[in-house]
């Protein structure tokens, strides 16, 4: 059957098939709802040839749930502007005599059923030209339009069209990180000393570790092990540092000397003294060496010179076991078995800043890579606490109760957050997010403290090294938005000896 009043709203069409017309008053142009006025005579009649198309209805009445309203008042004004030409003489005068009270009815619709902005009915609104069919006028959908209106007054969901857009976003997947690690390294002799640093890693991807007496290099691209010195049966080695480029290795010993070694070629370039105890802590600036010993000093060594350091520092009462310069490299955090956290510029022999607010030893302390002047530093058994300070205006930040002895800390360059390594008695790897400090993930894995801990040069891989003899290698932190991913954990065998 065809659609009633056809001509009022696509133009002209044949007749159907032996329609049942009604009579000519009985049909309004473009408003095929139903024809609603009552037939002449109330009786049905013949078609007759005189009748003009378009006067009949088939009496066909469609669903209109995915019907645009909006669409159908607009066709509703066109056929009324166009009604002497192509609809019926009745309903041409009904809307000529119609005058204001039309115009009104058509505001009124658009007011309080569509929830349009008042104006002329006859204005036609960018949503409405939008809306408008392209070739083919048509009152009605026989199919549910999916499309999302913004002004659409007969939706059932009960968040408004603003927010919408919250559902509409896919959700962040979270970061999914392995609880065990991808590889195990064994290393003998490896020592279950708090105070010593044993582990680092190179900026060319060569892992350090210092085992008893004996230094060796493991190449993270060949898994190749190669032992770079031995100190003989009379010495051995506390501490180890990469400089910033790689190239060369610093060792301490328990003797108080420095080594500095060029790794590619593994010949010894000098030995350095200065210290009458162990060597527990070092860190790099550029050519300048910096070196904490049991003696509670910190040295300044410039490898250039020929003498052997260039500055002292004297801050601490016991034992310096942690060391570390910030990226902008003019500040020097140092932390000592005296509970002590000590700021030192890059020019002065005396600590800017003390902290005193730890309750043990501290060794563990990280530069935040993301924010000048914000400082992490970590106690030990007695204390459990990760501290943060503005060291700016010197101020502490937040403190957190981790509930276990704190051994190492690191920030990930990627992203905002901060992984810990921790002793007695839970021996696990917590990864924070900051400032919040909710725990990302918890690794466990090692039978006795996790003391070391080294971060690759892509920043997405952590290894860490405790009494147990082992190292071990979690990706943990996500890559770069350049980078797909590490190509460390899946480059390399899960199973293999450090000697």
């Amino acid at each position: 059957p065809s659609h009633a009043c056809g001509t009022a709203i696509g133009g002209a069409r044949p007749h159907a098939p032996n329609p049942m017309p009604l009579d000519d008053s009985s049909c309004s142009p473009a408003y095929d709802y139903g024809c609603s006025s009552t037939p002449s005579k109330g009786r049905i009649r013949r078609r007759s040839e005189n009748d003009e198309a378009g006067n009949y209805s088939d009496r066909l009445i469609p669903s209109r749930a995915g019907s645009n309203l909006e669409t159908g008042l607009a066709l509703l004004e066109d056929a009324a502007a166009d009604g002497g030409a192509t609809g019926s003489q009745d309903a041409s005068s009904r809307e000529n005599t119609g005058g204001p009270s039309s115009t009104l009815r058509g505001q009124l619709l658009r007011n309080e059923v569509l929830g349009l902005p008042g104006g002329s009915p006859t204005a036609e609104t960018p949503e409405v030209m939008g809306l408008r069919p392209a070739d083919r006028y048509n009152l009605f959908r026989f199919q549910p339009d999916t499309r999302v209106c913004p002004n659409d007054p007969f939706t059932l969901s009960p968040v408004p069209f603003h927010n919408s857009e919250l559902f509409n976003t896919p959700r962040k997947v979270p970061r999914k990180i392995s609880k065990v690690p991808f590889k195990v390294l064994d290393a003998p002799q490896l020592q279950d000393d708090f105070y010593l640093n044993l582990v680092d890693w190179s900026s060319t991807n060569f892992l350090c570790v210092g085992l008893s007496s004996c230094v060796y290099l493991w190449n993270a691209c060949t898994s190749r092990v190669t032992k770079l010195c031995d100190l003989g049966a009379e010495d051995i080695v506390t501490s180890v540092s990469w400089t910033q480029r790689g190239a060369h290795l610093a060792v301490g010993t328990n003797k108080g000397e420095v080594q500095i070694w060029d790794s590619s070629q593994g010949r010894k370039l000098r030995t350095m003294t200065g210290h009458r105890g162990r060597v527990g802590a070092m860190a790099w600036n550029g050519p300048i060496l910096s070196t904490g010993s049991r003696d509670h000093n910190i040295l300044h060594r410039d490898v250039r010179e020929e003498r052997h350091f260039c500055s002292r520092l004297t801050g601490h009462r016991q034992e310096v076991c942690g060391l570390k310069w910030s990226y902008d490299e003019q500040q020097l955090a140092s932390g000592g078995n005296d509970n002590k956290l000590c700021v030192w510029d890059l020019r002065s022999t005396t600590a800017t800043r003390k902290f005193h607010q730890h309750q043990a030893a501290v060794k563990a302390i990280a530069w935040s890579p993301h924010q000048r002047g914000l400082l992490a530093s970590g106690g030990g058994t007695a204390d459990r606490c990760i501290r943060f300070w503005n060291t700016v205006n010197n101020t502490l930040l937040s403190c957190v109760d981790t509930g276990s002895q704190v051994c190492n800390l690191s920030w990930s360059k990627n992203v905002n957050e901060i992984v810990s390594t921790h002793g007695y008695s839970l021996n696990q790897i917590i990864v924070w997010k900051y400032p919040s400090m909710s725990e990302v993930i918890t690794l466990t894995g090692h039978t006795f403290r996790v003391l070391y801990l080294a971060v690759s040069p892509d920043g997405q891989t952590i290894v860490t090294g405790a009494g147990d003899e082992t190292l071990r290698f979690w990706n943990v932190f996500p890559g770069t938005k350049s980078a797909s991913g590490s190509g460390l954990a899946s480059a390399l065998p899960f199973s293999h000896t450090i000697r």
